[in-house]
């Protein structure tokens, strides 16, 4: 009877490519979807090493950091020229909210870290926990936005300076878009859910200065109560970019993957010649590093040497098929029938 011959690779650093046939929405449906929603590939068409794709993840939250720090400092200049509390309001919250870069680009350092005899698996889970505050700070812009709105429902205020509100609140959604779409390219990129979520945490932040925009032009057109009405509908448009976020960060905190990288897993060991079977795959995700474990049938007559060449050649094809797989672990074993 042949026993069970497990056979385990070390990780390798790789480059490849992949091509995606998905199907998107398009038209006015697309364009919206893309907003709230946009289209996660839980991998990405450029590939770059773990090392690479940590770097460029600081890079992006710099860049985005200084965009958002100069767009919260221009409003500040016109708060002090009019004395807008309005503005003064949506000012301070897109400080603070730039500043929620900071544990996001805290977690991209601690993941260049190697794996130790604690962690063995290294500590990229710091960026999906990162990615976890991003989505809390999310919701308590949607808390924030809606507690206002409904207070200026029951007690009604002036804006004061609206064109001038209006430019400033212009200014802060320009600002806070162009980062979001930024900052969801690279996350896209480098396949960082965390990156992702900052990204559309920055979308939200533009749609509250759009709000207080809406609401500047509601006075000057005479409609006061436009102000919290916009409010409101920011609120419920960013309770939709919420869920997106949610869902992309809680599907790599519960070691979900898009199924169809488990099919392109399958194939690819199936493809191996000398494999019989596939008796598991297990991918999952840590920070933006794909891991696998998989169990493969080979023929119970074969010895170690030649069991290990198929598993080898096994890893080969899921490096080369599978997008972003870092590491993989591949048993072999006779078929269950053997």
């Amino acid at each position: 009877m042949t026993t069970h011959r497990p056979h385990e690779h070390h990780s390798h650093d790789h480059d490849h490519d992949h091509p995606h046939d998905h199907a998107h929405p398009s038209g006015l449906r697309g364009f919206f979807l893309s907003i709230f929603q946009p289209h996660s590939h839980d991998a990405a068409d450029s590939i770059d090493s773990e090392l690479e794709s940590s770097t460029e993840g600081i890079r992006a939250l710099k860049i985005s950091l200084l965009v958002l720090l100069a767009t919260a400092i221009a409003q500040l200049v016109i708060v002090i020229l009019t004395g807008s509390v309005a503005l003064l309001a949506d000012t301070i919250h897109n400080f603070s909210d730039a500043l929620t870069a900071v544990p996001l680009w805290i977690a991209f350092v601690l993941v260049r870290r190697p794996p130790t005899r604690r962690f063995t698996y290294g500590l990229g889970r710091v960026e999906d926990i990162a990615g976890l505050f991003i989505v809390l700070m999310i919701a308590l812009s949607a808390v924030v936005a809606g507690y206002e709105s409904i207070h200026r429902l029951i007690d009604p205020r002036d804006i004061a300076h609206p064109w001038v509100v209006l430019a400033a609140g212009i200014i802060g959604f320009a600002g806070n878009e162009l980062v979001a779409v930024y900052r969801i390219r690279v996350g896209r990129k480098i396949a960082s859910a965390a990156l992702v979520a900052d990204g559309l945490h920055a979308r939200t932040d533009g749609f509250t200065s759009l709000a207080v925009a809406l609401g500047a032009i509601g006075v000057l057109a005479g409609f006061p109560l436009a102000d919290p009405i916009v409010g409101l509908l920011i609120t419920v448009a960013i309770l939709v970019v919420l869920k997106g976020a949610v869902t992309e960060v809680f599907r790599r905190l519960l070691d979900g993957v898009d199924p169809a990288l488990v099919d392109h897993a399958e194939q690819a060991l199936l493809g191996t010649p000398g494999v019989l079977g596939v008796d598991s795959v297990r991918l999952r995700w840590i920070g933006h590093e794909l891991h696998a474990e998989t169990s493969v049938e080979v023929n119970g007559a074969l010895d170690l040497h030649a069991a290990h060449d198929i598993a080898h050649d096994a890893e080969a094809h899921l490096r080369r098929d599978v997008p972003k797989l870092i590491r993989a672990t591949v048993h072999v074993s006779p078929p269950a029938s053997s």
